[in-house]
């Protein structure tokens, strides 16, 4: 557990030196910078107005920005040690394989949910501090989507990385990825098998194995708990999981991918890299 944690810290050192980190804390502080700027606090849209029209926005834009960031950056870890020679290396300490694996997405996942949640925690004391309501529910469910959804590609960009053999395929990988949870599965494949008058609730399943599309479909519940921008397929997760179910479903089914793809990726690992 030690060794563990000793991983973990050196991982989060390194990456708050990285030139990547500091551009990611920019980008997401930034963006309530900007939105605040703009007195997106004072807009309504949708019976919505004050920090909850911010948190709204900014949770959208988080769900395009944040899967990206976290592929790229992940996929070299495993990858990148690699080509580096750092597993000779690591046989001569007395640091387990394990160890030296979950040590290193720990110390990930730290640096790559706090300055999101920072940024959105310090929104909410600037709020306080301008007399602004503070939606405190809103406030924690998607603080809970940000973590699920970090952990969700965390854990995708580690398998990945175990399977490239260099960080320029990483790379690639990750891009083709997002690429594919981006458009394919919501434009293409979605279209295909409407031409195919494929049942609905299946086309509809098929659809929420997509993490984004589940990130986004919660995002929007909750201002449209009833869903009713998405028309009738609204209709079939409702039916599903109801309003309370979708929304932890929505936290528990990324939280379950990421582990499962993290411990894929572990098995990868061994195997391939120190037999």
């Amino acid at each position: 557990m030690k060794h563990l944690w000793l991983t973990a810290k050196l991982d989060l050192v390194e990456s708050l030196r990285s030139r990547w980190f500091l551009i990611y804390s920019l980008v997401f502080g930034g963006i309530v910078a900007l939105l605040f700027a703009f007195g997106l606090t004072e807009s309504r849209v949708l019976g919505f107005i004050g920090l909850s029209r911010l948190l709204v926005t900014y949770i959208q834009l988080a769900m395009a920005i944040l899967p990206i960031f976290v592929l790229i950056t992940t996929v070299r870890s495993v990858a990148g040690d690699r080509e580096a020679g750092v597993f000779e290396y690591l046989l001569s300490l007395p640091v387990s394989l394990s160890a030296w694996f979950w040590g290193k997405i720990i110390g990930r996942y730290i640096s790559i949910f706090l300055p999101v949640f920072l940024a959105m925690a310090g929104a909410a004391l600037w709020a306080m501090f301008q007399d602004i309501e503070v939606p405190w529910g809103m406030f924690l469910y998607y603080s809970a989507i940000l973590a699920a959804m970090g952990w969700c590609f965390l854990g995708i960009g580690m398998l990945l990385s175990t399977l490239a053999r260099s960080t320029d395929v990483a790379q690639g990988l990750a891009f083709v990825t997002w690429l594919v949870m981006l458009l394919f599965l919501d434009l293409i494949l979605l279209g295909l098998l409407i031409q195919s008058r494929v049942a609905p609730e299946f086309a509809i399943t098929l659809a929420l194995a997509n993490p984004l599309q589940v990130f986004r479909t919660a995002a929007l519940s909750m201002f449209d708990p009833q869903l009713i921008v998405f028309g009738p397929s609204a209709y079939v997760i409702l039916d599903l999981f109801g309003v309370a179910g979708f929304k932890l479903f929505a936290v528990v089914y990324p939280v379950l991918l990421g582990t499962l793809s993290a411990a894929a990726g572990f098995v990868l690992f061994r195997r391939s890299d120190l037999p």
